[in-house]
């Protein structure tokens, strides 16, 4: 009898505290791909809004504790998030070089770091799905997804591989939302004018929902055109793909 392969799966912040639904549709997703889904409780933040607004020490000891954490096996971890998952993978070596034991534990978590969409791209059963419902779904490739972890074309991919969906991207699709984690802190002004603008982008065309892979623009788009047209219409790719395969968590 072949075993079921572990992973470790990051909930994020903003899952944890905003997107749950998104979270066990992630969840749901790996076990469709045939994963034994293992979620350490003590999990926090990957560090990175303390990070990037230049408090190290902090952002260390978040780190440390991250990688000790999913270090106990050595098990994928699979991240929901383009933004965390370049975090932990690209950040996560160098903020914990000077500490010998640590580096090394950081480096072996990169290595075996990826995020979600990317991971189970291949192994999602699409040729078994009937033609759906038709919907049209505009995509927003977070900035995250467009270098640091360059996996928007796989977001791409999985979208319009989904029968019955019409995939859409907007104007000028490369153009951050505004968000940027402490940015929409430190700029609000200006954070609030490139989210107004990326968001009539996403809704020129009319789309039926708004999808991207990373919960902040997600929560700074979502947010804001709740605000001006009262209702919320954008959804993390994985709640997407689980209501697709009929695996999805309801709210």
């Amino acid at each position: 009898m072949t075993s079921v392969q572990p992973v470790y799966l990051f909930g994020t912040c903003l899952i944890d505290m905003y997107y749950p639904t998104a979270g066990l549709d992630a969840a749901a997703l790996l076990e469709l791909c045939g994963y034994q889904v293992e979620y350490p409780l003590a999990q926090t933040c990957c560090g990175q809004p303390a990070y990037n607004s230049g408090y190290t020490k902090e952002s260390y000891d978040v780190a440390a504790h991250t990688v000790r954490l999913f270090s106990q096996q050595n098990y994928p971890l699979i991240v929901p998030s383009a933004s965390c998952a370049s975090m932990i993978k690209h950040e996560y070596p160098s903020l914990l070089a000077r500490q010998s034991e640590l580096s090394r534990l950081a480096n072996s978590l990169a290595a075996r770091t990826f995020e979600l969409i990317d991971f189970i791209a291949d192994l999602l059963p699409f040729d078994q799905l009937a033609k759906q419902k038709e919907q049209t779904v505009c995509l927003h490739a977070s900035c995250s997804s467009q270098r640091a972890m360059p996996v928007a074309d796989r977001w791409r991919e999985v979208l319009s591989s989904i029968p019955g969906v019409s995939l859409l991207e907007p104007e000028d699709a490369a153009e951050c939302c505004g968000f940027g984690g402490t940015f929409a802190v430190k700029s609000p002004v200006l954070s609030n004018t490139m989210t107004k603008d990326k968001a009539a982008k996403l809704l020129a065309g009319g789309p039926d929902c708004i999808a991207s892979g990373d919960c902040g623009c997600l929560m700074s788009l979502g947010n804001h055109i709740k605000y001006l047209h009262g209702h919320d219409p954008c959804l993390h790719i994985a709640s997407i793909l689980a209501n697709a395969f009929g695996v999805a968590h309801e709210e």
